[in-house]
């Protein structure tokens, strides 16, 4: 990959350009930021850079032999490391659909590297048999008089045995070799890891340059400039937001039916329509635990979640421009914002924080989802402080 084929973070790219330059080159480097900013591309950019043997000041020469093989994620001196399902297999195993989805997608994240494998509903990890693979790719010579690079994408998702491996490598570097760690939490990663990495932080994406990238990609100025602000810096984020697929209404949806009971349960005087209520509310729970559903999905959720009585809470401050949604979001708020107030919107706030955590711990989900809800029943009801 070409540093003129990213979007936007010009300033980092002059950096990693200059550090080339200059001869500064870090033995184990950590990008860190939020999905969909660019991290990965960034450093197969760099990678390709370092490697280039006709490089410019401003890039590679994209024409070179070694520049087409790193152009395919091909070349014997690249090597990658990222979450898996399954602790009898390493990433060998999934090459083919990891280049696939670079290469078609280029912005991904861990959801949409789970449809590529067919593993929605399971959790992956970096397992320990991967560790040995590392020491053994690293140990092999060099094809090129260049740098050996290992990109390791969601290091934090590392067992810690294998944590404690990659510490060992860290602290004794090979020759001429470039660890690149491609973090998305890089507070879950080993204190010790990031003691020995010097950590990039890459920043959010201006809103004009997401702005810029959808309308070459079709959309009209005015959705284009919609979608950016909502997108709070992530063009992955954008991507999702301008595909209007049913799973991205399907969590607007969720979210309602949530509210919606909740209130009836813990506001309205009607006993059958409380009751009715409650037993929606106890079929959305075990609809939402559904092993179907998948971790993942359920953690967005709850995510998502937090996002929508934020921007709700903010709606009452009437100020319309600090506000984050789309269309069909803000017709939902204009009635339910009233219900979010001083009140309980920290108690709302922890209560699916806490939710999220639970699940990312492999928490009993169909108990985890309706505690959920009586707790909504609860706050929902509080008045204003």
């Amino acid at each position: 990959m070409l540093f003129r084929e990213i979007i936007g973070q010009e300033g980092v790219k002059q950096q990693l350009r200059q550090s080339v330059r200059m001869g500064r080159i870090p033995h184990a480097q950590l990008f860190s930021g939020i999905s969909g900013i660019g991290k990965l591309q960034l450093a197969l950019a760099y990678a390709q850079y370092l490697n280039c043997p006709h490089r410019t000041e401003e890039d590679s020469c994209g024409v070179c032999p070694t520049c087409l093989q790193f152009e395919k994620l091909q070349h014997p001196d690249l090597h990658f490391v990222f979450p898996i399902v399954g602790s009898d297999e390493t990433c060998d195993a999934f090459l083919a659909p990891w280049r696939e989805i670079i290469l078609k997608q280029h912005y991904f994240d861990l959801d949409d590297w789970h449809r590529a494998l067919g593993v929605e509903t399971k959790q992956s990890m970096i397992y320990e048999k991967e560790s040995g693979e590392i020491v053994r790719k690293l140990s092999l010579k060099a094809y090129g008089d260049g740098y050996k690079v290992m990109i390791i994408w969601q290091p934090e998702r590392m067992n810690t045995i294998t944590a404690n491996k990659l510490l060992k490598l860290l602290e004794e570097p090979a020759d001429k070799t470039i660890f690149i760690l491609v973090s998305e939490h890089p507070e879950a990663l080993l204190s010790t890891i990031r003691s020995r990495v010097q950590e990039i932080r890459i920043p959010r994406l201006e809103q004009e340059t997401i702005a810029q990238a959808l309308r070459a990609h079709g959309l009209t100025d005015t959705n284009a400039q919609d979608i950016a602000r909502i997108a709070n810096g992530s063009y992955l984020a954008a991507l999702k937001k301008a595909d209007s697929s049913d799973e991205n209404m399907q969590e607007l949806r969720d979210f309602i039916a949530l509210f919606r009971d909740a209130y009836t349960v813990g506001v309205l005087k009607d006993p059958q329509k409380k009751y009715d209520s409650l037993k929606r509310l106890r079929q959305w729970s075990l609809d939402m635990a559904d092993s179907k559903v998948g971790r993942e999905r359920q953690k967005h959720f709850l995510q998502y979640a937090q996002q929508q009585v934020r921007e709700n809470y903010i709606r009452n401050l009437g100020e319309p421009e600090l506000n984050y949604q789309m269309e069909a979001e803000r017709e939902f708020s204009v009635k339910f914002a009233p219900f979010i107030h001083s009140g309980n919107v920290e108690g709302i706030m922890n209560q699916l924080d806490l939710a999220e955590r639970q699940i990312e711990q492999n928490g009993n989900a169909k108990m985890i989802f309706f505690d959920l809800c009586l707790q909504m029943i609860i706050l929902i009801k509080k008045p204003k402080i």
